[in-house]
């Protein structure tokens, strides 16, 4: 069963808008999927709690770090929303069980900086050839100079850039709602499913 985490120690990235919205895009799939949340705002949980009865079904997953799979029989796909500061003790332990790392970021230099630092953390725990990691642009304008930076950034880095995620107020108002791009008419949201057909197929293979 593929697990997903997502993960960057810099508060604000979008861990949970990427989180929720892939446990959005499993269930619109079809996929029973599990969400487990770690970081202490609980912000997936509360979606969980949010979510629409009418709505492709995403169950939460009661992580533990012990025992991490216990509960997930049955289940197709599980993402895991994790922490800002995300302890190296407990990134380690994960690292075992996930077979998908995301790492969300935002054009900007602190973001850039935090985030080369996880990257070596990350690439030293990094046991499994198996494990693959993708890095996912949040919040990015492509005409803006950051936006060139931040391309340039991740030309440098070992693995996939799988795309960018636009800014826009739809993230905000689904996720008030307990809801992913997926549960929207696609005609209203075609420009951003765009973007996250790439995403989505870099999940699948």
């Amino acid at each position: 069963m593929p697990i997903c985490m997502v993960a960057n120690p810099k508060g604000g990235v979008g861990k949970s808008t990427i989180s929720t919205n892939i446990a959005g895009y499993f269930a619109w799939t079809g996929k029973k999927v599990a969400l487990g949340d770690l970081d202490p705002q609980q912000s997936s949980k509360l979606w969980l709690s949010l979510r629409p009865p009418g709505a492709n079904p995403v169950f939460n997953w009661e992580y533990d770090e012990d025992h991490p799979k216990e509960s997930l029989s049955g289940f197709k796909n599980a993402v895991l929303d994790t922490p800002a500061g995300f302890d190296d003790r407990a990134l380690k332990k994960a690292l075992k069980i996930v077979d998908k790392v995301i790492i969300p970021i935002q054009p900007s230099v602190f973001d850039i900086f935090a985030t080369q630092n996880f990257i070596n953390t990350l690439l030293e725990m990094k046991q499994s050839k198996s494990l693959d990691i993708g890095i996912i642009g949040m919040r990015v304008d492509e005409r803006t100079i950051s936006a060139a930076k931040l391309a340039e950034f991740l030309n440098t880095l070992p693995f996939k850039h799988i795309g960018n995620v636009r800014s826009t107020q739809y993230y905000v108002h689904l996720a008030a709602h307990g809801m992913s791009l997926f549960d929207m008419t696609p005609s209203k949201v075609a420009r951003d499913l765009e973007q996250w057909e790439a995403i989505g197929n870099w999940l699948s293979k």
